[in-house]
């Protein structure tokens, strides 16, 4: 049983240095669908080891880039991409973070000027007090 568990993370042997540079420039552009924030390259789950080959498989089978990504993002969402697409589906995605600002900012504004108006104005007798 763990001779079987080591032999499946063996690291992969590439053919030559071009498929090696280009088999690492794609899976650093692909994240783990297991891992939350990890490229397909920085992951050690077994999914991830697992889709590694399968790029490779894909990759000597005389896929493009393009292809590869596609039939990863036809299994997995645009989740498995760094990138995805500008697209309605992924609009939250790219324009929530600035959407959050813009709201926290207009939030700002409005409890700064309550504030602002329910403070009660200084008075010139307030400044000469006895004591």
């Amino acid at each position: 049983m763990l001779s079987a568990a080591v032999g499946a993370m063996e690291p992969i042997q590439f053919q030559d240095a071009a498929e090696e540079a280009r088999f690492r420039a794609l899976s650093a552009e692909l994240r783990c669908v297991m891992c939350q924030n990890q490229s397909l390259a920085d992951s050690n789950a077994q999914i991830a080891h697992d889709l590694r080959l399968q790029v490779l498989e894909l990759m000597r089978e005389g896929k493009t880039d393009r292809e590869i990504k596609d039939y990863l993002v036809a299994r997995y969402s645009d989740f498995v991409l760094y990138n995805p697409p500008v697209r309605p589906a992924t609009w939250l995605l790219w324009f929530g973070p600035a959407l959050m600002l813009v709201i926290g900012a207009a939030v700002v504004v409005v409890v700064v000027r309550r504030r602002s108006a329910v403070a009660p104005a200084a008075t010139p007798d307030d400044n000469e007090q006895e004591w």
